[in-house]
């Protein structure tokens, strides 16, 4: 309706569920039932009254972007109806990824399955960490940098892209634990007249589509400027393409790790004339090592 009120010639909607009914409905009393059409159905095996459109509007974005995700159908609806020279709204997303401290959380969600109650139920702790947790964090939690892992072009992305690797490496802001991995995502409209675009992140307002966490199997400790470096590889799960199949590999940069160490190691025998930072290097090299992780974990969405 605000299409057609924008002064759109015709509009066209498709979508199977029962609300189409209603929808209906709220077009007749509105007055744009000659300038509105809805289609009730599946866009792949609907056929639209018109062949070619303008613009082509759908909020198709999902947990994590792309979880329960109905870009598949929109990038049909392109590729079958789009004019050339039209526009999608919106046209751009991407995925960033940073690592969080939150212990509390992760002791009330994966530690509480060592008691339950007084019973033993820690066999269903894997089952807890491997499923992402989808849940609004705090910004004070990030304890990294954000990395830009995805970007998507709605107007030219192939489907088979939806399916990705992508490295990142994240340095740590302070002293502190990681306990997860936290991802969301950015949507923009940058076609418009005035681009507008919002984020879903830690950072801005609250979105029903939150956050979404991956918790690491055991903290790990890091202090300002470590980097911890990984890969990210997301594809559809084979049995329903609209869960998805998320693996996270990571370590911490050691020779970064051991580099700042030294650093940190100098700058304190500077500040302080005791012989509480003497020692050789490798005593250094032999404290970053005890604290070295890496780390692989399937996650099921």
């Amino acid at each position: 309706m605000f299409a057609a009120k924008a002064g759109a010639r015709h509009v066209v909607g498709i979508d199977m569920s029962n609300i189409i009914d209603q929808a209906q409905k709220i077009i007749e009393a509105n007055g744009f039932k000659d300038t509105i059409t809805l289609v009730k159905g599946k866009l792949e095996e609907a056929e639209l009254p018109i062949k070619q459109f303008d613009v082509i509007v759908s909020e198709w974005m999902g947990y994590f972007l792309l979880y329960e995700s109905m870009l598949d159908t929109v990038l049909l609806a392109r590729d079958r109806y789009l004019a050339p020279g039209g526009k999608m709204f919106p046209d751009k997303a991407t995925i960033y990824i940073a690592a969080i401290e939150d212990q509390e959380y992760k002791e009330e969600k994966i530690n509480f399955w060592d008691n339950v109650y007084g019973f033993d139920y820690s066999c269903l702790k894997e089952v807890a960490l491997r499923e992402p947790l989808v849940d609004t964090v705090d910004v004070k939690a990030v304890v990294t940098d954000p990395y830009l892992l995805k970007e998507i072009d709605i107007m030219t992305v192939k489907k088979e892209e939806l399916s990705f690797e992508a490295p990142f490496r994240l340095r740590v802001t302070r002293d502190d634990q990681i306990h997860a991995f936290l991802a969301w995502f950015d949507i923009a409209f940058e076609a418009c007249h005035k681009p507008v675009k919002f984020s879903t992140g830690p950072h801005s307002q609250y979105t029903h589509w939150k956050q979404t966490v991956f918790y690491t199997t055991e903290p790990i400790a890091v202090y300002q400027n470590d980097v911890i470096q990984g890969m990210l590889t997301c594809k559809p799960n084979e049995r329903n393409n609209r869960d998805l199949d998320i693996v996270v590999e990571y370590e911490l940069d050691a020779d970064n790790a051991i580099q700042r160490a030294i650093e940190r190691k100098a700058l304190h025998r500077r500040l302080d004339d005791s012989d509480e930072y003497g020692g050789a290097d490798e005593d250094v090299i032999e404290a970053v090592n005890k604290r070295r992780v890496k780390e692989r974990i399937e996650y099921k969405m």
